[in-house]
């Protein structure tokens, strides 16, 4: 296989996790008695331009189709997030009734809903027909297909030309990452921004975020990789922050490489960053591979110590890095009985590869567990705040990742 972004033949494996199945593919009852599905989960690193990049095997269609089941608006944390980013990008780049705002992946419109209200004009581009459906509730205007250099040319050539172009966890989950930039940069005004928010590579490397690997995460990002596929677009990175969401990440600020915006010297505090913590020595790809196996033998021995000890457990988060790290660990319902979530889309339905169900959250009160084990550790606290009254009766809370942690 040949780097999604410079072509250069790809020989160092950065992690394998076997064959599962997609991490959004939720079961109904009816699934559970058919074949399912699974794909090889490979990732391997670019010694080129060091894009670290799943294995091909399947087309994003067969990802997120309309049943995909991603809605953003069930985290509050999501929600004050996109509420906190629509008040600062506004007040920074003086975005008013006769700007023009994309989002692409809007999702359910949990982020364009904000600039709704302040009456600055904006479109969603959303793939997936059941949050697309979802966000026209808000009075978002979506166009329902995938993003790329086809689309941002005719909206170009339609003179819809953006001010602002907003990818929110987008990035990563684009497989010709090089097709999607050039149509950012035909998307874009003159001076128009573009803003990309990512989970960052080397966070997931030092924190040991294997989980966060799955099969729609076709790339895992640095701040060097991207300003290279931005240049191939004839796009610069003039700005980038780091986040604290999906565990650490980065949102760089984009625009045309003749456009004005002065490049900041953040850009290369967190390029010397990166280079000095190695993402471009290959033994720091080469060793990762333990550190999942890590993980997955000591949430194994929990989990068998817990049974054999009488301990009832359930599960919390019926999150995509939840389904990574069971189905990596083999675990079943024989461990983990059920699994709770708030989305309504999840509720009644089942793990892939796992086959837990998952039931609303109430199922905790009849049902409360020694240990509830939180699979979505980005949003930990969020679900230990929501259950202190669980830990009043003694349930203990559980993170798996990036080590065994009991609270």
């Amino acid at each position: 296989m040949k780097c999604r972004h410079c072509k250069t033949e790809l020989t160092l494996e950065f992690l394998n996790l076997g064959n599962t199945p997609p991490s959004n593919a939720y079961l109904n009852k009816n699934d559970l008695i058919k074949p399912e599905l699974t794909y090889p989960l490979r990732i391997l690193t670019c010694t080129s331009c060091w894009l670290v990049q799943t294995e091909d095997y399947t087309d994003a269609e067969l990802l997120f189709d309309k049943d995909y089941a991603y809605f953003s608006s069930t985290s509050k944390g999501w929600l004050d997030h996109a509420q906190n980013y629509c008040k600062m990008i506004t007040n920074r780049f003086d975005l008013s009734s006769n700007s023009f705002v994309v989002e692409v992946a809007s999702n359910d419109g949990y982020l364009l809903k904000n600039f709704v209200s302040k009456k600055i004009p904006c479109l969603g581009i959303e793939p997936t027909k059941s949050t697309a459906d979802y966000s026209t509730k808000f009075g978002v205007r979506v166009i329902q297909e995938f993003f790329g250099s086809k689309v941002g040319s005719r909206m170009a050539e339609n003179n819809e030309k953006a001010d602002l172009v907003i990818g929110n966890n987008v990035y990563a989950h684009v497989p010709d990452i090089n097709d999607f930039t050039d149509g950012i940069a035909a998307l874009l005004k003159e001076s128009g921004v573009v803003t990309l928010e990512f989970p960052h590579l080397l966070q997931l490397i030092q924190h040991n975020q294997f989980d966060t690997v799955y099969h729609e995460h076709f790339s895992y990002l640095s701040l060097n990789t991207v300003i290279s596929i931005f240049k191939k677009s004839n796009l610069k990175v003039f700005d980038v922050e780091k986040l604290s969401t999906h565990g650490g990440s980065l949102r760089v600020y984009g625009c045309k490489h003749t456009a004005e915006h002065e490049v900041r010297k953040t850009v290369k505090d967190i390029l010397d960053l990166e280079n000095s913590s190695g993402l471009k020595d290959n033994s720091t790809y080469s060793a990762f591979q333990k550190l999942a196996d890590d993980v997955k033998d000591n949430l194994i021995r929990f989990l068998l110590d817990a049974k054999s000890n009488g301990k009832s457990v359930a599960g919390y988060g019926a999150a995509a890095k939840g389904n990574t790290l069971l189905n990596y660990a083999g675990v079943r319902k024989d461990l983990i009985p059920f699994i709770c979530d708030a989305a309504k889309s999840k509720i009644g339905k089942y793990m892939p590869g796992s086959h837990i169900p998952i039931l609303h959250p109430s199922a905790l009160e009849k049902n409360r567990p020694d240990y509830l084990i939180i699979l979505p550790w980005n949003i930990a606290d969020e679900v230990i705040s929501q259950n202190e009254h669980l830990a009043k009766l003694g349930t203990k809370f559980v993170i798996a990742v990036p080590k065994l942690k009991i609270i």
